[in-house]
């Protein structure tokens, strides 16, 4: 019989197995993608100025819009990435993954913003005012992005359920549509009164902006994301279609 109590130490040195995926790295990459976002958008950002602007007898109205705008619709790209090759159970995880870091961050910045500033350290202000957590901002961005990533996945995952291997276009553009309008309306109904805005316009100017920039971009990078979907599965080992 073999002898009870721990086992021996083996005489090597052990190393967990580290398997062959590109699972890992677009979770890390899909979480930098989320964090960085979030800390972009505390500026919010404005085209054509603080007041409308004419072309000839047309009124423009300024676009609102925050810094964010122009990294978060690649959360969304690497969200259709993970949830047409790896399924909704494993995209949700990395949903939760990229949810518990930003708010780990947001309670880094928090905790730094509290500890007494040093007396050459002259930037106590700005460092409160980009990185100080605002409860109902961090909420909104949490909100949203939970509700709208999962969205995004669940439709995804539904229409390929329906169109097996065919139309990657149909669920790419349907699920972004209905994710990326749920979080956008959620952060934006949320944040607004936090970030400034206080009209119905600049509210109505903030989600439809920010809606169809989104879209906009899925769209045009479309051909870019199916090529990196073709390659994820050509490649990934446990890849079964």
């Amino acid at each position: 019989m073999p002898a009870s109590g721990p086992a021996a130490a083996p005489d090597h040195a052990a190393f967990a197995h580290v398997a062959r995926s590109y699972y890992p790295g677009i979770v890390a990459l899909f979480t930098t993608v989320l964090i960085i976002s979030n800390i972009c958008a505390t500026k919010g950002v404005a085209f054509f100025g603080d007041t409308d602007v004419a072309i000839g007898s047309l009124q423009v109205l300024p676009i609102l819009t925050d810094g964010g705008f122009f990294l978060f619709p690649l959360a969304y790209i690497l969200g259709d990435v993970l949830s047409e090759v790896y399924g909704f159970a494993a995209t949700r995880r990395a949903v939760l993954f990229g949810f518990g870091a930003v708010a780990l961050a947001a309670l880094c910045f928090w905790i730094t913003g509290l500890l007494p500033p040093a007396d050459f350290y002259e930037n106590q202000t700005a460092f409160d005012a980009v990185l100080g957590v605002v409860p109902r901002i961090l909420l909104a961005g949490l909100a949203g992005y939970l509700v709208g990533q999962l969205l995004n996945s669940y439709v995804l995952v539904r229409i390929k359920e329906r169109t097996k291997e065919k139309h990657l276009w149909a669920r790419l553009i349907g699920s972004t549509v209905v994710g990326e309008f749920a979080d956008t309306l959620i952060f934006c109904a949320i944040a607004a009164g936090a970030i400034g805005i206080s009209t119905w316009r600049d509210f109505a100017n903030y989600v439809i902006v920010g809606f169809l920039w989104k879209t906009l971009v899925e769209i045009v990078v479309m051909p870019l994301t199916y090529r990196v979907i073709a390659h994820v599965k050509k490649h990934e080992p446990s890849y079964s279609a």
